[in-house]
């Protein structure tokens, strides 16, 4: 996928997000060594994380389509995202990544479960990113399925509308190029450890069956389910 190259100042939004990630990882190296140290999280602490994590994904954790896109984690399941959390943590996921994201998502078991907890109780908007043309044909495959290709329906998993259930993920009004991104580089970035088997390894063989036109095809249609 080409990436357009930013130039200032035609994109202030994308260089005020930057400095905010970047803001919010500073914070969270030097928290993370204390926050491992503590059973229980004060509410200030949790406050101070939710709003770091919200400087990237969005304060109703919508997620964010530029240039570098950031998933919607708002309306996500809770077990999910804590075992996420608890993947970044371990290193288990995305761990040839540029920045350290072990030490971004490196909180506590307590702050995972109330983060979770916290952002699977929002329900923003979707962005509604993806080509609509494409809208029609990634909800049959999402419905029924790529026969000839050996691909399931992804809804027998993930539900009828994507909203997931317990470790399995909502799909519903995820961003499209973040939807893409993952599906075509599962492999590398999910389930990888076999000491550490997780549903993520489960999606291995279904992304290696999908071409790249099928999966531009959900990721639109996702884009828009509410």
């Amino acid at each position: 996928m080409r990436h357009r190259k930013i130039q200032s100042p035609r994109y202030p939004r994308v260089q005020l997000m930057m400095r905010l990630c970047l803001s919010s990882m500073i914070f969270s190296t030097a928290c993370v060594a204390a926050e491992r140290d503590m059973t229980t999280p004060s509410a200030g602490v949790i406050h101070a994380k939710m709003a770091y994590c919200q400087d990237c994904h969005g304060p109703s954790g919508q997620g964010y389509a530029g240039f570098a896109p950031i998933p919607r984690i708002g309306g996500q399941t809770t077990r999910y995202l804590a075992n996420q959390l608890k993947a970044f943590a371990e290193s288990r996921r995305d761990a040839n990544a540029s920045i350290a994201m072990s030490s971004i998502h490196g909180p506590s078991e307590p702050m995972r479960a109330a983060l979770a907890e916290h952002f699977s109780k929002l329900e923003p908007e979707p962005i509604a990113d993806g080509p609509k043309g494409l809208v029609a044909a990634g909800k049959r495959i999402y419905a029924e399925g790529v026969l000839a290709s050996n691909v399931p329906a992804c809804s027998a998993c993930h539900g009828p509308e994507a909203r997931g259930k317990a470790e399995i993920p909502r799909l519903s009004g995820q961003l499209y190029p973040y939807t893409v991104q993952e599906l075509e580089s599962w492999s590398t970035k999910r389930g990888t450890d076999p000491a550490n088997a997780d549903m993520a390894a489960v999606m291995i063989p279904v992304a290696h069956a999908m071409s790249h036109d099928q999966i531009a095809a959900v990721a639109a249609y996702l884009s828009y389910l509410k």
